[in-house]
């Protein structure tokens, strides 16, 4: 359950909200549902309600997921702007009723769509943030669309979306330094680069194709002891002849075959015997090849910023609804 969103850039010394909604009276009116998975029969519905725990049934109303095993898509316009220069906020409320197993919680903003009754999982965005979860993985996304890639932060952020009936604030500041701070029920979870902690730009340094590992480099950190021998009473054999077998008294070579007496296990037997390692006067380490100034490096001081916002929207799979 969605209860509150709301999407805001500031300047040095002024503030402007583009979008707000908190799903009272004539919601639908100000969004738009997706058919994106309607000729399949995939598309699932939403439902203004306040759940099963509120407070103030009618204030505490948002949208909820209304069906198990279904795609959900519902987005909302609003004039377009650009970050250029300006720290931008995404903050919304979320309420699960029940473990969905597997899903999503998140929102999706991007540039103006043209038609937002297909707005689904192939529709670019330029941020993709909030909870996720499958099975065992569970993370808060935090993606940005870079030149047309979507870029998934290097290690996945805490997921804090437990506690069925409980709701959480997430909120996403991102800032023309190319920084970002993310907070759960005002909880810091994360502050950092995106340079650093995203894949977006090139490598800086590439390893050397030229370079080559020195035909007497020696990568064996552990060597057979030369001085270490076998005992001369080691015994490999695990099974022998019973000594003490008799050949039957009824036993007839014609009739049963020629008699063999019968294997036992060696209680001599020492295992197989193998050489002493010890570590190798000669290992020189792990060799790598040199790092050189990648050519394909361009730095981007502007990875923050985006052209065009027009859009904010749900883009979920959900396997268990009423969320």
């Amino acid at each position: 359950m969605r209860r509150a969103l709301c999407l805001s850039a500031l300047a040095t010394a002024s503030g402007k909200i583009y979008f707000s909604e908190t799903f009272g009276d004539g919601w639908e009116s100000r969004w738009t549902s997706s058919e994106w998975k309607k000729s399949d029969g995939t598309q699932g519905t939403w439902k203004a309600s306040a759940g099963k725990w509120f407070s103030d049934e009618k204030e505490d109303q948002g949208i909820q997921t209304a069906e198990d095993s279904r795609f959900f898509g519902l987005s909302a316009g609003f004039d377009s702007f650009s970050n250029a220069g300006k720290d931008l906020i995404i903050q919304y409320q979320a309420k699960y009723e029940k473990d969905i197993e597997c899903g999503g919680g998140y929102v999706k903003i991007g540039p103006k769509l043209s038609d937002p009754t297909t707005f689904g999982d192939p529709t670019p965005y330029n941020i993709m943030f909030g909870p996720d979860k499958c099975g065992y993985t569970k993370r808060t996304h935090l993606i940005f669309n870079y030149k047309g890639k979507n870029v998934l932060k290097k290690t996945d952020l805490a997921y804090k979306q437990e506690g069925d009936g409980t709701s959480h604030v997430y909120r996403l500041i991102l800032k023309p330094d190319n920084t970002a701070i993310v907070e759960v029920d005002g909880e810091k979870i994360y502050e950092g680069s995106l340079k650093e902690d995203w894949e977006l730009l090139a490598p800086k340094e590439i390893k050397d194709p030229e370079d080559k590992k020195p035909s007497d480099w020696v990568d064996d950190s552990m060597m057979n002891d030369p001085d270490d021998k076998k005992p001369d009473d080691w015994v490999e054999e695990k099974r022998i002849v019973d000594e003490k077998a008799k050949k039957p008294d009824d036993w007839d070579d014609e009739e049963d075959g020629e008699w063999e007496a019968p294997m036992i296990d060696n209680p001599e037997y020492k295992g197989e015997w193998t050489v002493k390692r010890i570590s190798n006067p000669a290992y020189k380490g792990v060799w790598e090849a040199k790092k050189i100034a990648n050519p394909e490096f361009v730095d981007d001081d502007t990875l923050y910023k985006f052209d065009d916002f027009g859009f904010i929207g749900f883009d979920l799979w959900q396997v268990k609804g009423n969320t």
